[in-house]
């Protein structure tokens, strides 16, 4: 059965959202491409000129924006804070099972995408999962709050 449009059942507020990008440094973007016009790279891309340091993730990649790709998120051999993630709804509960096992932080599933049992899941294993939101909008949100 697909998840597509499915609605986030718990919204994460923007103090929370604040917290995590004030708190966490490293972001694994999981089905990141190496294609300039797509999403995934424009975030990543995004994210490193301000500061993050980005860990792509796509199994048919070498390198992107000038780092390492790794195949699966447990092939990274350092610690993982957000697991960024840019796959379709029904492929996100492996993508969450897989930043809990590495000791993820937080699990984001980007703007249009949410699993609530993957995110519930995520939670009862100490993760913050926030579904349905751009990190980079909410990044540039968040500077300008500072302001």
């Amino acid at each position: 059965m697909s998840q597509d449009c499915e609605f986030p059942d718990k919204i994460v507020s923007d103090e929370e959202i604040d917290e995590i990008l004030r708190t966490y440094r490293t972001v694994a973007v999981v089905g990141i491409s190496d294609k300039a016009d797509r999403p995934s790279f424009k975030v990543a891309h995004y994210l490193k000129e301000n500061g993050f340091r980005i860990i792509p993730v796509n199994p048919r990649l070498k390198e992107v924006l000038g780092e390492k790709a790794y195949k699966t998120l447990k092939d990274i051999p350092d610690p993982i804070d957000i697991v960024d993630i840019f796959r379709r709804p029904e492929a996100i509960p492996p993508v969450v099972d897989d930043a809990i096992e590495v000791g993820a932080k937080v699990v984001w599933m980007q703007l249009g995408l949410a699993n609530s049992e993957a995110a519930h899941k995520a939670e009862e294993n100490g993760l913050v999962a926030v579904q349905n939101r751009c990190i980079k909008i909410e990044h540039a949100r968040y500077l300008k709050s500072k302001r």
